[in-house]
């Protein structure tokens, strides 16, 4: 493409599928739908995005798409859209033509978005407010949509499937997880590039994990009382393309990094999850700017007030919400998940509020037509969907409510282990239930333990070394005098407040990271670990680094001191124990029940005398220490049969001081093998694990963590 004069003279009809802008290898299709507009043009740029080198109406207008085909354009055609039609906001309609629009579809961008009174419909300061009509062109202050090439000949083109109860998350953000990484190059720090570095790749595989869960990597903007304050949207819930990776993370502007990124994880046997976020956009209310989707038809993008379509539904907090109820909306958010899948080759998606998706006009709906297309979609019913179960909105908190084949992050697990730990009494009983994959939440309609997506630390709050060492949030530098993020964090900062060098304090809070990881990691369900918990990095007690791109997001790497590689050989012994006891993620849900065909219970529960758990036990608020006993006898599939795995005991103890505990009976000729003691941690591998007899006594180090697997004694 030159930056000469573009002839548009020579415009076909085009067809009005595939949407967007399309290379055919003869020239472009552009396809756009708009259910309101009276004409859309679409705008053509040079190389730089910031002349204007051609102009055309698209000439066809069929089922609500307007289309038409420019024969010659190339791959790296800027572009941008303006679209035609009544400016009556109370009935919901918001064109204007001197506004340059992104498309929706649109697979790659160029250049950022300035934000100025010339990016807003209406004009700003009028005494009419939203009302008003303004004519000045944006063109200049936005970014321009680029034509790709999305030929790419890939490694691994079937990509990773891993099986579910091998699945092991971890969460972590592009730009953070490399940007201080001494070795990536400097110029691919904080990209896909970078991410993709055999060290990184090396590190990650190393831990265990299965599944690389990456923050928002769709187009996302700043929003101005971020960059007003020098900081900037961090972690990126804010999308407006919503097929195409941000500009900001790529050392080349080329999607094949992208592409090569997710080639390299697949080589390396990791799946690639994205977590994206199709609940709202950054063009915000009746006062926020016109980008895209508010001027190519407002009234079916966004759900707006019934009784006044000038104002929009807010059930996301950020202003507007996407109106899936729409079928053209909705197919978009689907060809976009499609696109991801097909095209970049990613393995699932986490989905951020995803309440909001499956809300119909009358409320939350698991057969609403957002989930219902997912599940019969053979392509998107093949990947990894996680679902965010809860919003703002009327009847938002959805845990467990999600429709069989999705799994859900499990916020009950995050707070009821969190309790446990910090020590809170008449906590036990809500900790079995977390322990054995939340049944209270899951088992029914034939789900499995799986669904329930297992964390203590995400991206949002404390991570595992500042809950252990900060009662209170220190978010200062967020530039909101401390009142933004949670305030009751569930945290216990062992006696001192943030960093101190009192070596028991260290010792204790050591011990409490490793009991909090162990709790993750042993429990049936879905564990997920935030990326740099595995060896304490530290956020400073920031809970909400939503905006903090710098040292307090990026994982400190050349700060890793001795404890931070203990920790992380402790993550690593976990995940193998994970790996190598199937006890540890069953396909079925633990019950205690007893089953009379095969004379065995498949968890039983266990105060520290040795005998079984009482109501009166569970029911006493003291009740801070006690053992969970998997039988590896027990059934494992939907057959009467006897399982093979190995048994394993599990003990918890969050009573500050030391309790005796009688180890159970076992058959004869068996032991006991300790394979984890989270108070005596030695991370070097023992010559011999020390062996027990059964019905001996072990005194369990208070606040700590037991393994035990019942092994064949030696005679």
């Amino acid at each position: 493409m030159t930056s000469t004069t573009i002839d548009t003279s020579r415009i076909e009809e085009g067809t009005p599928y595939p949407r967007g802008a399309t290379y055919t290898g003869r020239g472009i299709n552009f396809a756009i739908f708009s259910a309101h507009a009276t004409k859309i043009e679409v705008c053509l740029f040079d190389e730089e995005g910031k002349t204007e080198i051609g102009r055309v109406a698209l000439p066809e207008y069929t089922d609500e798409v307007w289309h038409g085909f420019l024969p010659d354009l190339k791959p790296g055609t800027r572009y941008g859209y303006r679209a035609h039609g009544p400016y009556e906001p109370a009935q919901g309609h918001r064109f204007n033509p001197n506004k340059l629009l992104l498309d929706p579809y649109a697979k790659a961008h160029v250049g950022e978005l300035v934000w100025c009174d010339e990016i807003f419909g209406y004009t700003v300061g009028h005494e009419d407010g939203d009302l008003s009509f303004d004519e000045r062109d944006s063109a200049a202050f936005v970014p321009k949509c680029v034509v790709v090439d999305s030929r790419f000949e890939w490694k691994q083109p079937l990509g990773v499937r891993v099986p579910w109860d091998q699945t092991v998350f971890y969460e972590t953000h592009v730009r953070g997880f490399t940007k201080k990484h001494p070795a990536v190059p400097e110029n691919q720090r904080g990209t896909f590039a970078g991410l993709a570095h055999p060290e990184v790749i090396q590190h990650i595989k190393a831990l265990g994990v299965s599944s690389v869960e990456l923050l928002p990597i769709q187009t996302f903007l700043n929003q101005p009382f971020l960059t007003e304050k020098g900081l900037t949207n961090y972690w990126g819930y804010d999308t407006i393309g919503f097929f195409a990776a941000d500009p900001r993370y790529f050392a080349e502007p080329n999607i094949d990094e992208f592409k090569s990124m997710v080639d390299s994880f697949h080589d390396a046997g990791l799946e690639v999850i994205l977590d994206v976020v199709y609940n709202h956009t950054p063009e915000g209310n009746e006062m926020g700017p016109t980008l895209s989707f508010k001027g190519i038809d407002n009234a079916s993008y966004y759900r707006l007030m019934p009784d006044d379509k000038r104002y929009y539904i807010n059930d996301t907090g950020t202003g507007n919400t996407l109106n899936l109820s729409h079928p053209r909306v909705l197919q978009m958010v689907t060809d976009s998940l499609r696109y991801w899948v097909a095209e970049m080759h990613v393995d699932g998606f986490r989905f951020d509020l995803a309440t909001i998706l499956a809300r119909e006009a009358h409320g939350f709906d698991e057969g609403g037509g957002f989930l219902d297309s997912c599940r019969q979609d053979p392509l998107l019913s093949s990947v990894k969907l996680i679902a965010e179960p809860w919003d703002i909105g009327p009847g938002g908190y959805q845990v467990g409510g999600f429709p069989p084949g999705w799994a859900e992050w499990n916020d009950r697990f995050r707070d009821d282990v969190r309790d446990f730990w910090k020590g809170e009494e008449g906590t036990a009983a809500s900790l079995a239930q977390r322990l054995t994959g939340s049944g209270d939440k899951f088992n029914h309609r034939g789900r499995r333990p799986w669904a329930s997506v297992n964390f203590i630390t995400a991206h949002d709050g404390f991570c595992l070394a500042d809950l252990v060492s900060y009662n209170e949030k220190s978010n200062a530098a967020n530039g909101e005098d401390n009142r933004d993020g949670h305030s009751h964090n569930r945290s216990w900062n062992c006696g001192v407040e943030g960093p101190t060098d009192d070596p028991e304090i260290l010792a204790l809070r050591a011990r409490q990271q490793r009991n909090l990881l162990a709790t993750l990691l042993l429990s049936q369900g879905t564990p997920m670990l935030l990326a740099g918990d595995e060896f304490g990095r530290t956020q400073h007690g920031n809970n909400n680094a939503y905006c903090q791109d710098n040292e307090i997001s990026w994982v400190n790497w050349d700060q890793i001191d001795e404890a931070g590689r203990s920790l992380t050989r402790f993550v690593q012994k976990l995940t193998s124990l994970r790996k190598q006891q199937p006890i540890l993620r069953r396909h079925r849900f633990l019950i205690g029940a007893w089953n009379e065909e095969l004379g065995v219970k498949d968890v039983s529960w266990l105060n520290p005398g040795g005998g079984e758990m009482m109501p009166e036990h569970w029911d006493d608020p003291r009740t801070l220490c006690f053992g969970v006993l998997l039988d590896g006898r027990a059934q494992t599939s939907g057959i009467v049969r006897r399982g093979s795995d190995a048994t394993v005991l599990l003990v918890f103890n969050a009573y500050h001081d030391a309790v005796e505990f009688a180890l159970p009976k076992c058959d004869e000729g068996m032991a006991w093998t300790r394979l984890v003691d989270t108070a005596d941690w030695d991370d070097q591998e023992e010559a011999q694990a020390p062996v027990f007899s059964c019905e001996d006594t072990y005194l369990v180090t208070g606040r700590s963590t037991l393994v035990f697997l019942a092994t064949q004694q030696s005679s």
